[in-house]
């Protein structure tokens, strides 16, 4: 088998060991979207949901030595720079960086305080990254630390500033703001674009601005337009924001690993739906095969179930539909066996049980209550890498 190309990303930043933000996020981000997460940690902090104990900054030789190790040998598609240490890891950070041929998209994001409100750059270190945006692709301060870098109490004035300043876009994130609606605006030498949502109501917000960045670092990587890679994120933080596990007792991680098939590459098989005649009898059927029912819409004879993964299946009921036997729904399942077992003792009739068949996968087979053909299989590496899987170049 072949390589793939994949993009390869290169994280500058601390690491958080409460693994909410920082290298952690980023490396969470940068997995779940599919690309290869490369990391330069500039400075170790002992931290947790409730704030910053400690921070030890890495010497910046050994910073260099990360980006030149990792960059000789695997090479590079795009960079993201998060918290820097100090200004001379700064200066000689932008410097390397400001040699490397060929120069590929860098995302900077000017970290300064924590979630928690821990100081994280001093003066003289924010007052380095001016050298760092110079090199930048886009610039991601959040309202506070766009104060901090122009002065300037208005956010659109403060990055049209930086814009005609250092030659670099700047993503102007509003979730510091007030209010229900959240805007953002991407700011660029010759365009505006801007979008708005639905604020997200959490405690457990600790290491959006990582995740972003992170996330746009990657589309770049892809070779997406910077709009299209920040729309991207913007999509990927808000869905992690959704399936935050609630850990910690202050501000917690964002569950970054949650979020699978909801964005990425297309188009993405999503959702398959089946007609049925009896709305409980198929709620009944799905929910207790293991499905978890997210929409639950008798009136409309309509119900959704999430399965793991991400991947919807819905029901539709029409009184006057005929069921085909036509189109089989396969259901992934590890626990195959077992789960079959307990199934028919509950009451399920299998037309056949757990049985090897000649393409590797183990399947059961039956039928829903309006006559739909239902596997339930294993599988393993042979769901997507049977040995007749055609050769990729």
């Amino acid at each position: 088998m072949t390589g793939k190309a994949i993009p390869r990303i290169l994280i500058i930043a601390g690491s958080d060991s409460g693994g909410g933000a920082g290298i952690q996020a980023d490396i969470k981000t940068v997995t779940m979207l599919g690309g290869h997460a490369m990391t330069a940690i500039t400075a170790i902090t002992a931290q947790n949901s409730l704030g910053v104990d400690a921070v030890h900054n890495v010497p910046a030789e050994i910073v260099l030595a990360q980006i030149d190790s990792v960059v000789s040998d695997f090479g590079v598609d795009a960079i993201k720079i998060g918290m820097i240490g100090s200004a001379f890891t700064a200066r000689m950070v932008a410097e390397r960086l400001a040699a490397m041929e060929p120069r590929v998209p860098l995302v900077f994001d000017p970290v300064m305080v924590a979630t928690s409100g821990a100081a994280l750059a001093d003066e003289a270190t924010i007052a380095a990254f001016g050298a760092l945006m110079d090199l930048a692709t886009v610039t991601t301060p959040n309202l506070p630390e766009l104060t901090r870098l122009t002065g300037k109490d208005d956010p659109v004035d403060g990055a049209l500033g930086l814009v005609s300043k250092h030659r670099c876009a700047v993503l102007v994130k509003g979730g510091h703001d007030e209010g229900e609606a959240v805007a953002d605006a991407l700011i660029e030498e010759d365009n505006l674009t801007s979008w708005q949502g639905t604020r997200i109501e959490t405690e457990h917000s600790h290491g959006t601005g990582c995740t972003l960045a992170s996330a746009i670092a990657f589309g770049l990587g892809e070779g997406r337009r910077l709009a299209d890679a920040v729309a991207q994120a913007r999509n990927f933080v808000r869905i992690a924001l959704l399936e935050a596990p609630g850990l910690g007792q202050g501000h917690g991680p964002m569950g970054q690993g949650k979020v699978r098939l909801d964005v990425g590459g297309s188009p993405r098989l999503n959702q398959v739906t089946v007609t049925g005649k009896d709305y409980a009898k198929q709620v009944d059927f799905y929910t207790k095969i293991g499905l978890h029912q997210i929409v639950d819409s008798p009136e409309n004879g309509y119900a959704r179930f999430e399965a793991w993964g991400g991947t919807t299946f819905s029901v539709q009921i029409d009184p006057e539909e005929e069921t085909a036997p036509t189109t089989a729904v396969y259901f992934e399942c590890d626990d195959l066996d077992s789960r079959v077992e307990a199934l028919a003792r509950s009451g399920l009739v299998f037309e056949h049980g757990p049985r090897d068949q000649p393409w590797l996968w183990r399947e059961a087979r039956l039928r829903d209550p309006a006559g739909n053909i239902v596997f339930l299989y294993r599988a393993g590496e042979s769901r997507r890498f049977p040995p007749w899987r055609m050769a990729e170049g």
